[in-house]
């Protein structure tokens, strides 16, 4: 049913995305993806790693790191599938939110709610970037008008 493949989305060191195989029907289940969970109180280890960009939310009190393909799926705000957090069986649980052609990217949004559209952690430390970059040349722009000026 879903394979992966690389994707035009990711401009990582990867580049890897979940593809659908054949067609697949709203709200049809994709893949369960197992867990494991850690407590909240250990994700300062998991911050200094790659991982950290591929932890989920797992409960109030832990987050966890997905197996399968669970941590493959890449991030739309117009995402055709959504994810379930399965506490009985330790699983994500991923399914079609909408119907998926064969050969199409299985997308989910990041934020965890299909219609949540807040900036993502890592957009967020780009604008902040981007930000202080732009003030940083009209300083320097601010700057040279002033010494061609005197």
């Amino acid at each position: 049913m879903i394979e992966i493949k690389t994707s035009t989305l990711s401009d990582g060191e990867f580049n890897r995305g979940v593809f659908a195989t054949r067609d697949i029907a709203k709200g049809e289940l994709i893949h369960e993806a197992p867990v494991i969970s850690y407590p909240n109180e250990e994700h300062e280890h998991i911050e200094k790693t790659l991982l950290a960009d591929y932890a989920f939310e797992y409960g109030i009190n832990h987050s966890a790191i997905l197996l399968g393909y669970g941590m493959l799926f890449n991030h739309s705000y117009d995402a055709n599938a959504v994810y379930d957090i399965n506490f009985d069986n330790h699983t994500f649980d991923f399914f079609a939110y909408k119907d998926i052609k064969a050969g199409e990217e299985i997308l989910i949004n990041y934020n965890g709610e299909v219609d949540n559209m807040d900036p993502l952690w890592f957009n967020k430390d780009y604008e902040e970037t981007k930000d202080k970059e732009d003030k940083e040349d009209k300083e320097d722009k601010e700057d040279k008008e002033d010494k061609e000026t005197n």
